[in-house]
């Protein structure tokens, strides 16, 4: 049987999503609670293998048993387990034909402090602070969204295929600025490296009109700044 859970969590508290040997990892602790819980070695699959310090307000994993489960119990135990910084939000069964990775949407959102530096957001929003203007940033997602190869905007290596169609759209508010990233999938770092060269850009280090090159180039080199992961929200996952 096939159990699917619905999970939030704090990511500068873990080094990243996946479990990586000897780091305490989101995963691990799912995996490791689970274990214990039903008294059997259990592995689950997640939908998004977010980096270190990346948060997820929704965030999904199955895991299979041949026994029947009561989720309520299963949920509670978990939440009594697990450390404070990690939150089940709900378990269900699924069918065993569910496929985790078999999405047809996913949503990022990207949070930057343009306004004055604050030391206790520093671990939830890039402490950027400084202005980022508006024709700027209209002018970056336009170019930025829609169908491109991102074989510039990731260390991924081995992918058959680097296109990916993206929407990118922001609001502002309280001088922080919240760029919202949606798409079938993502490539390891390419909305921080997107975000970076967003901020490079700002910065005077890179010009609007390099956008079309780097991604003509094809070539990670092109780019400099990788945006720190503390700003990055996993929000929002649809299945098909």
């Amino acid at each position: 049987m096939k159990y699917l859970i619905n999970l939030s969590y704090n990511g500068s508290k873990y080094y990243g999503y996946q479990i990586q040997k000897n780091k305490t990892t989101v995963e691990g602790q799912i995996e490791k609670v689970l274990s214990k819980i039903l008294n059997m070695n259990i592995n689950t699959l997640g939908t998004s293998r977010t980096d270190k310090c990346v948060h997820a307000y929704n965030q999904y994993c199955v895991f299979e048993v041949d026994k029947s489960i009561n989720t309520k119990s299963l949920l509670y135990s978990m939440n009594s387990m697990l450390d404070d910084y990690i939150y089940i939000k709900k378990i269900t069964k699924v069918s065993d034909e569910f496929n985790i990775r078999n999405v047809s949407k996913k949503e990022y959102i990207y949070k930057i402090n343009m306004g004055e530096y604050n030391p206790i957001e520093v671990e939830y929003t890039l402490q950027y602070c400084k202005k980022i203007d508006k024709k700027l940033l209209d002018c970056f997602v336009t170019k930025v969204s829609g169908i491109h190869n991102f074989r510039s905007f990731t260390s991924d290596k081995n992918k058959i295929n680097y296109e990916r169609d993206v929407i990118i759209d922001y609001k502002i508010s309280n001088k922080i600025l919240y760029l919202r990233f949606e798409s079938t999938g993502f490539l390891r770092y390419m909305i921080r490296n997107i975000v970076g060269l967003l901020l490079d850009i700002n910065n005077g280090k890179k010009s609007i009109n390099d956008i079309d090159k780097i991604f003509e180039s094809k070539n990670r080199t092109s780019l400099g700044l990788c945006a720190s992961g503390c700003g990055l929200y996993l929000t929002k996952i649809e299945f098909k």
